[in-house]
């Protein structure tokens, strides 16, 4: 008998690789240390992996869908980060190369690596609809964007493109997970900050127990995307923790209305401590645990929000 168990306890550790996902990576950073790091945790729980990435760093770009070169890439609207690296982030492809495809950084140049010279839309969707169809001839499994440099919390995810990546996923109807880190992930030149494999830890940890739970079913139910910030000070033990995107911001945001004009961003949480009612705001929650967010998909009200609207403007609403 307990040989029969053995051998049934080795039959099902080899048969671990069927719950093996296709699995999308895009970012609106470029090519970081995160999302190498990501890769390489998720490639050796077994899954497949792709990453199909901006070529320059796009941050707060939210769903804008724009390519800055259409042939090949020269300088154009993001040319001061052009010109610096000589062609695309961390190396990922030189100045006339062409606007799309695989990254030439050596170490990275095995064909799971591609770059988009436009906004972070336009890689997801160049991963969704070339790059994933060429490898499984279908979408992926699962869509994870990020690990951002930086988190996404409160009403700041609108100009999000990290967010903005998984709501085009999420409309698809394909899973998809935001992931964000602290601005403290940064390394171009070896892609090897030493948070960056913490994050991506956690985060293989999180799709298992999304796995555990959805045995033969979605990962995440149709409609809802998840949207998930780690502390600036992770750690191996940051446990994880339920939050929502909520009332309380981490961040003031504005306009500038002197030269040079511009977005002006800082650090005030509303001006003021955060509410009872407040506690669970992923802004409130991040700061200590990885704050972990349900968010729909779109922008379709809740039934109780169209019921309020088809009974307010009855009257106008034709018969």
């Amino acid at each position: 008998m307990k040989r029969q168990l053995a051998i049934l306890a080795c039959a099902l550790g080899a048969a671990s690789p069927s719950f093996a996902l296709n699995i999308l990576i895009s970012n609106d950073d470029g090519l970081t240390s995160n999302v190498k790091a990501l890769y390489d945790a998720l490639k050796a729980e077994g899954h497949d992996v792709v990453a199909s990435l901006p070529c320059t760093n796009q941050s707060s770009r939210g769903a804008g869908a724009i390519m800055y070169s259409t042939d090949k890439i020269v300088p154009d609207n993001d040319s001061a980060q052009i010109n610096a690296a000589g062609g695309c982030r961390s190396g990922a492809a030189p100045i006339g190369a062409p606007a799309v495809g695989r990254t030439t950084r050596p170490g990275l140049d095995n064909g799971d690596f591609y770059y988009v010279h436009g906004t972070p839309i336009m890689a997801t969707l160049y991963g969704l609809d070339v790059v994933a169809k060429a490898r499984w001839g279908k979408a992926p499994d699962l869509l994870l964007s990020g690990p951002n440099e930086g988190p996404n919390l409160g009403s700041i995810i609108n100009s999000s493109g990290t967010v903005s990546n998984a709501q085009w996923a999420g409309s698809r109807g394909i899973p998809a997970i935001a992931l964000s880190a602290g601005t403290n992930t940064v390394d171009d030149a070896t892609l090897a900050n030493p948070l960056s494999p913490v994050i991506a830890k956690l985060s293989v940890q999180l799709l298992k127990a999304l796995q555990a739970k959805a045995g033969s079913g979605a990962l995440v139910p149709r409609g809802i995307a998840l949207n998930v910030n780690f502390p600036k000070a992770v750690a191996a033990d940051t446990p994880f923790a339920f939050s929502r995107i909520g009332t309380y911001d981490a961040f003031n945001v504005g306009f500038k209305n002197t030269v040079p004009y511009g977005l002006t961003l800082s650090l005030g949480g509303n001006g003021q401590p955060p509410t009872a009612e407040q506690m669970e705001d992923e802004s409130v929650v991040y700061l200590t645990k990885t704050a972990v967010s349900a968010m729909q998909i779109g922008f379709e009200a809740r039934p109780a929000g169209q019921e309020w609207l088809r009974l307010r403007l009855r009257d106008v609403f034709a018969k």
